[in-house]
């Protein structure tokens, strides 16, 4: 009674996750480099990250376009004023005219950043026409046909030199985050394959298990019946055989559960039903400290990071250092101009116009306030170089302590095989024992648990060791089977 029962809640629930379905599931059996491949193309994780570097790109693109040439044309076509307006006589006095007038205006104007001082030189053309209804001459031409000017800050701090030393570092670090990111795509793909493996072989375990406990418990009845077995073995064997059909169900569900979270992941609909391989060996590789820590520091972008931190401090302190003192501007222009009451003549015979202008920003009393900022960047600069020292040092640890660790992988990978292989023989030798009587039911129990914990070991073993591995990859950006290291097509990625 009891075996029907657990065959129809394994029926109904079977049943209730078929259902979940119209039509036939499509199959598809992957290997682990398989669903890391097709995580790396399709997961949102991956698609995130493509276009967070994709963004920095554009920024990067915009910090070079502040250190090309500029051309910009701004119009006014037109202006019109019909008013009336206050307007003063010879003797003094105020009277109200009618104005009615259009303005028409044209400026063309070239203009270049120079990143070595921090100025700008820029180079315009303008014409202005005036149409005064009502006068004589009713139109007038204003034109400025070349101006060049030039504007200098000289307080000391450049923003175009720091953009020029920190943008360049961000876009890189940029890259190499992307990489990065991929590694953790497949770092987590690693993680939903080995769930769904273990969910598999829990559901094997207990399959086997059910249909095991079935054939004894049926054995332990008859003997009971002929008296060669006490009742509590007898009820052993019966609490084992409901305890293996509860677990049977319970496998069905996790796997189920495994499977759509991995579907989930990889960007696969619900009409897809994944099977995995799980991978019986492992490639040799040992690593050594000193080239992994080397390759490391060459790739990671937490290294880059805390340069361009650093550099960010460094600025912080300098822009502060220029605001506590005299704050100064220098603007000067040079430039032609001409008026006519025709446009051909407004470009004959120019006249020359100049203008210099310094302005001088002196802090006479600001009761500490320029210092006080001045000093609270150098405290951060400070605070900053030395999370930087230490960030340094738990880097350097975290690689030592990761490269022990996956240097003794293989072995357990092999000692886990082998304990699955002795644990399964010694339960087949155990139960056969058991079938002619020369141990009991409780020692059959444990060469069933030795067998099952030993089997999840084996699959934890593998899963350890890929772990290890990808987190060094993601730490290194390095490809330790192949030996190369981990690049990327920035121009293949960034116009798809």
């Amino acid at each position: 009674m009891y075996r029907i029962a657990s065959l129809f809640i394994l029926l109904t629930v079977s049943l209730q996750i078929s259902a979940q379905s119209t039509t036939e599931p499509e199959i598809k059996v992957l290997t682990l480099p398989e669903v890391i491949e097709l995580a790396r193309e399709q997961s949102l994780m991956a698609l995130m990250s493509r276009h967070q570097v994709r963004s920095s790109y554009w920024e990067y693109r915009t910090h070079l376009a502040r250190f090309r040439p500029g051309l910009t044309l701004e119009a006014t076509v037109p202006s019109l004023n019909n008013s009336m307006e206050s307007v003063t006589q010879p003797d003094g006095s105020e009277k109200f005219v009618t104005t009615s007038n259009m303005q028409t205006s044209l400026d063309l104007q070239m203009s270049q950043n120079i990143g070595l001082t921090g100025g700008r030189v820029f180079v315009t053309s303008q014409l202005q026409r005036n149409d005064n209804f009502g006068e004589e001459p009713p139109t007038t031409y204003l034109t400025y046909p070349v101006t060049i000017g030039f504007f200098q800050p000289i307080n000391g701090y450049n923003s175009l030199k720091w953009d020029r030393k920190i943008e360049p570092l961000k876009y890189e670090e940029a890259k190499l985050d992307y990489i990065n990111a991929m590694e953790r795509v497949s770092q987590r793909a690693v993680g939903y394959f080995f769930d769904l493996t273990l969910a598999q072989i829990n559901l094997e375990i207990a399959m086997k298990n059910f249909a095991n406990n079935d054939t004894l418990y049926q054995i332990a009845k008859g003997r009971y019946q002929l008296g060669t077995i006490a009742e509590n073995e007898l009820l052993q064997m019966e609490l084992s055989f409901l305890n293996s059909g509860t677990d049977m169900n319970e496998a069905t569900i996790d796997l189920e559960l495994r499977k759509s979270r991995l579907r989930s992941f990889l960007g696969f609909n619900e009409r897809v039903s994944l099977e995995l391989v799980l991978p019986r060996e492992v490639p040799i590789i040992e690593m050594e400290y000193t080239r992994t820590l080397s390759e490391a520091k060459a790739n990671n972008p937490e290294i880059l990071n805390m340069e361009r931190q650093l550099l960010e401090a460094e600025r912080q302190v300098a822009q502060a250092r220029s605001q506590k003192g005299i704050r100064a501007d220098l603007f000067a222009q040079f430039g032609l101009s001409q008026v006519a009451n025709d446009l051909p003549s407004a470009y004959q015979d120019p006249l020359n116009q100049q203008r210099v202008e310094v302005g001088v920003q002196v802090p006479i009393l600001d009761w500490g306030l320029g210092r006080g900022q001045y000093r609270m960047a150098q405290s951060s600069q400070e605070v900053v170089r030395t999370n930087v020292q230490q960030s340094q040092i738990d880097f350097n640890e975290n690689i030592f302590l990761q490269v022990m660790q996956f240097n003794l992988q293989d072995d357990q990978v092999v000692i886990a095989s082998k304990a699955d292989t002795i644990a399964d023989k010694s339960y087949e030798v155990t139960k056969q024992r058991f079938l002619i009587g020369k141990i009991d039911v409780l020692q059959l129990k444990d060469a069933l648990e030795e067998k099952d914990v030993a089997r999840r070991g084996y699959v934890q073993a593998l899963r350890n060791f890929w772990d290890y591995y990808y987190d060094l990859r993601g730490l290194t950006l390095y490809d330790w089977q192949r030996d190369i290291k981990l690049v990327e097509d920035f121009d293949d990625l960034l116009i798809k």
